[in-house]
């Protein structure tokens, strides 16, 4: 199988990962932040633009570095799925991701199209995998139920959990966590980042004036488990098809899809959760 070619950031003398790490996040993260706290219509159209591109990844990692039609198709779902739950309705905008992936499975399978797509069922995993927490990120966004407050808390909480682990992880070293999938995480890096992201539980229900602090700490460390395992299941795929990042968009992370894949699983552990018990930074 043909293995995804990708740009590789030329380093200088002197600068490392880290520098760029922290480098890029001073770049995304105000753009992210922005986009929370004003809301309509920053945030749906910087959702729909992250999609857009995260499926464009997807797509290229798939199908070994070319975007056929399948690929555009995803990236189509994707895009038409965030338009549609920012205007119209939520749950319209996860049936076409639905929708989508039958699709794109059914289409990657027959055809010329075949012989570009490797595994159309990773590649119609991706329209859930892309297209879900994009769709429920407009939904968690809602006034009513404090949706800029929740945004801002989740982005904290797996950024601190990227760093944590990041930190941590290279400064004790230790066992590693899925040594086939992820041969960089460690355990150390695994509970480090969980602790991170208690702290942000802490700050935040401290900041909101909580009478117990205690259910939004643990909560935050368990995400913090959630978005760990995003990350490993993306390891998966990347090791599936033999690549090291999903694109080479963003010096020292690789591509947004790299950068986003722990905030992809918590987005729809927090929808959940807050379908189930009402929103999550109100619990006492």
């Amino acid at each position: 199988m043909p293995r995804l070619a990708r740009a590789e950031p030329r380093l200088s003398p002197g600068w490392n990962s880290l520098t760029l790490r922290i480098l890029s996040a001073l770049v995304l993260a105000p753009i992210a932040i922005a986009a929370a706290w004003f809301g309509w219509p920053f945030l749906p159209i910087l959702t729909g633009v992250a999609g857009a591109v995260m499926a464009w990844e997807w797509a290229r990692l798939c199908s070994g570095g070319a975007v056929g039609q399948c690929g555009q198709t995803v990236i189509g779902f994707v895009l038409s799925a965030v338009i549609v739950a920012a205007f119209f309705s939520v749950p319209v905008g996860i049936a076409l991701i639905a929708i989508g992936a039958a699709v794109i499975w059914a289409v990657g399978r027959s055809g010329t199209e075949a012989q570009l797509v490797h595994e159309p069922g990773w590649l119609a995993a991706g329209v859930w995998w892309i297209g879900l927490p994009c769709v429920l990120l407009l939904w968690l966004a809602r006034p009513e139920e404090s949706g800029r407050a929740t945004l801002l808390w989740m982005f904290a909480v797996v950024w601190a959990t990227d760093i944590g682990a990041y930190a941590i992880g290279r400064w004790i070293g230790g066992p590693r966590l899925a040594p086939r999938w992820s041969p960089g995480k460690t355990w150390a890096g695994l509970i480090g980042g969980a602790g991170c992201a208690a702290l942000v539980g802490w700050g935040t229900a401290r900041l909101l004036g909580a009478s117990s602090v205690l259910p939004l700490v643990l909560l935050s460390a368990a995400l913090a488990i959630v978005g760990q395992f995003g990350d490993l299941a993306e390891s998966v795929a990347k090791r599936r098809f033999g690549v090291k990042d999903s694109s080479g968009l963003i010096p020292g992370h690789g591509g947004l899809l790299d950068r986003l894949d722990g905030l992809l699983a918590v987005i729809p552990t927090v929808a959940l959760l807050s379908l189930i018990c009402g929103s999550v930074l109100t619990w006492r």
